[in-house]
């Protein structure tokens, strides 16, 4: 189901973010994980890559597989960095020709090899928003979701600039926005309403992380580079025991952001699981609402 038309349903949805295992063996037992998530119906799951593009030929697989032998709508990650248009085009081919109709285009951060900053392949491309101009021209079926960053992007200190480039990745036809993870609603709150000053009109979902675990965060470090996490969070972070209580605490948290979201009528809920979605179907529990 292309993803206007799952957006345009009239309550707020939700769904999964995993990342591939390294290994058929793992890819195999998060495809039986993620299959288990079918009966809460979420609105869809999408599968990431490595850094660099790496674990591609994994999200690949993982994703036309899910779509093969499940009822899960699927968005494929697709970045722009280390792959050409013909590798584009490839992998754009083999989703069409499985009946994915979603992707979520982004620029793609470096590998962790040491090499710092960004470079497009020579025939590839530079921006995001290049990524999504191409998929749009020659793939006009599919949905196509974009990148937001509520606490602003670690590369764009100028706050002004980065809502132009999110406008121009939405002037070439972006369907929906997904945020980074965030800890403080109003980050989301203060983004929210730069995109309507910025005329952005599509639908935006918020990104949310339960912290699971000392390791998670340390995690959350990594992936999102800049994002604050609240002195209060942390501080009952530091008070729990055990990983145990870390993951009553940062339930307990998001629990909180997400019913907030709700009341400030967001658009819907995308949870960062890494591959853990025990907390987010604690938090579907509680919130006791249908969603989907």
């Amino acid at each position: 189901m292309h993803i206007s038309e799952i957006l345009s349903a009239n309550k707020v949805h939700f769904s999964f973010e995993f990342f591939p295992p390294k290994t058929t063996e793992a890819s195999n037992a998060l495809f039986e994980t993620i299959k288990e998530l079918s009966p809460i119906q979420p609105s869809f799951v999408s599968v990431t890559y490595g850094a660099g593009g790496s674990n591609r030929h994994f999200t690949e697989d993982l994703v036309v597989r899910l779509t093969r032998e499940t009822s899960l709508n699927v968005v494929a990650h697709l970045t722009a960095i280390n792959a050409g248009r013909e590798e584009i085009r490839h992998q754009m081919d083999r989703y069409v020709n499985a009946g994915i109709q979603n992707v979520l285009a982004l620029r793609g951060d470096p590998p962790k090899n040491g090499v710092s900053g960004i470079k497009a392949s020579p025939d590839g491309f530079s921006h995001a928003s290049d990524l999504v101009a191409f998929i749009k021209k020659n793939y006009p079926g599919i949905g196509v979701g974009v990148a937001g960053f509520p606490e602003g992007h670690p590369e764009t200190p100028n706050r002004l600039k980065e809502m132009a480039y999110l406008k121009a990745k939405v002037d070439e036809g972006a369907d929906y926005i997904c945020t980074q993870l965030f800890f403080d609603n109003h980050d989301f709150y203060d983004f929210r309403e730069r995109c309507q000053i910025a005329g952005i009109k599509i639908p935006i979902l918020a990104g949310i992380m339960p912290i699971q675990t000392t390791q998670s965060l340390n995690r959350i470090a990594e992936l999102a580079l800049g994002s604050h996490i609240p002195a209060k969070l942390l501080r009952a972070i530091q008070r729990a025991e055990n990983d145990e209580a870390i993951e009553k605490v940062g339930t307990h948290w998001a629990t909180e952001q997400v019913f907030d979201l709700y009341d400030h009528e967001v658009s819907g809920i995308h949870f960062y699981t890494l591959n853990h979605s025990k907390a987010t179907l604690k938090i579907h529990k509680t919130i006791g609402m249908s969603w989907g």
